[in-house]
């Protein structure tokens, strides 16, 4: 199935600010939110439709990845949508609340949360980036309390109906016909507080914990490209699953090959008599060293390709190729009869056989 592009989805222009975004989300959310449409599956998608470009729109990295690269620049910074309605409105909460005032505290407290998700910024070297590589990194994210298991409540004492709604975590207002439900400012949705905190936690019923995560660098990685480590990033409420880790990859340059795309070029110093005579030499790759023929009569500057000795396609099969560049070296010290011998061949230019 091909995916429209996002802006036609919210119906804006390309150069849209982010208010003007958010606002025509808004009208498409309102239109086709679950609850309005009950029972209507073409609804069902345009509201996944719209909140999945509303999503990467907003961001400033998705959306410059997006107009660049499309789709395909988006998925493989790691999104590819939303799951399910519990997603979207877990990722948007605070929205919802401003656009609607209800609608989405039934959802969010009767059922499972999903965990944030968490961004590492990782450094690896060319080589690294280049061939792959399995490394570890150490992450420090929050995790339930275990003198508290995760309740934020001082063993022994318990939680308190909230004075002011009741315990139902919302506050009813009734505006001429409408009746509208707000969350509650006092417990912010909650229905009860928390009279003695655990005094590990401070009452926020987790502490943070620091984890050593396996990762996988795959070949071919660049500078800007996220790995995701699905269940690694923040804990669920109320049994949902655990948030993702998306780990943003660094690469540093290599003092040697410079990488253009899937090819790498790199320069090669040989010396007068090897560019005019021909030769053998041993280039440096990123395979170990590989021999290449200079034919007689090579000019400075000429470049020569070794195919298949680039970076590896990554989401792809095959390599990039590997472009070597000679610098002819022209002697600065010469001896007596090395002069003479280059006099001779000077006189000789131009004469033919």
């Amino acid at each position: 199935m091909v995916k429209r592009d996002y802006y036609e989805i919210l119906g804006v222009p390309r150069n849209v600010q982010e208010a003007e975004i958010k606002k025509a989300y808004r009208q498409l959310a309102l239109q086709y939110h679950p609850d309005r449409n009950p029972g209507s599956k073409e609804a069902e998608e345009k509201f996944k439709e719209a909140s999945e470009a509303y999503e990467v729109l907003r961001d400033p990295e998705k959306r410059d990845l997006y107009d660049r690269y499309g789709h395909e620049g988006v998925r493989r910074m790691g999104f590819s949508g939303f799951t399910g309605f519990e997603d979207i409105f877990t990722s948007f909460s605070d929205i919802f609340e401003d656009f609607f005032g209800l609608g989405t505290g039934r959802r969010r407290s009767a059922g499972p949360r999903k965990g944030p998700d968490f961004r590492y910024d990782l450094t690896i070297s060319f080589m690294d980036a280049a061939l792959g590589k399995e490394t570890e990194i150490e992450i420090e994210r929050p995790e339930s309390c275990n003198a508290c298991k995760g309740t934020g409540i001082q063993p022994g004492s318990k939680k308190e109906t909230c004075a002011a709604c009741h315990g139902s975590g919302q506050i009813t207002h009734s505006q001429g016909f409408f009746t509208l439900r707000t969350t509650c400012s006092r417990c912010r949705g909650q229905g009860s507080s928390i009279p003695h905190p655990c005094s590990e936690c401070r009452g926020n019923g987790k502490v943070k914990k620091s984890k050593k995560i396996p990762i996988k660098i795959p070949a071919g990685v660049d500078t800007g490209n996220r790995l995701k480590v699905s269940g690694e990033g923040g804990e669920g409420e109320r049994s949902g699953r655990s948030g993702d880790l998306y780990v943003v990859l660094h690469v540093e340059p290599h003092s040697f090959f410079e990488r253009h795309g899937d090819d790498i070029l790199c320069q090669i110093p040989i010396s007068f008599t090897q560019a005019a005579l021909g030769a053998e030499i041993e280039v440096p790759s990123l395979n170990g060293s590989k021999k290449l023929p200079i034919p007689p009569g090579s000019q400075s500057g000429q470049v020569f390709t070794l195919r298949g000795q680039g970076i590896a396609r990554l989401d792809s099969f095959g390599k990039g190729d590997q472009h070597i560049q000679i610098l002819v070296k022209v002697p600065t010290k010469l001896n007596k009869r090395q002069k003479e011998l280059l006099k001779e061949f000077a006189s000789w230019e131009g004469k033919g056989d």
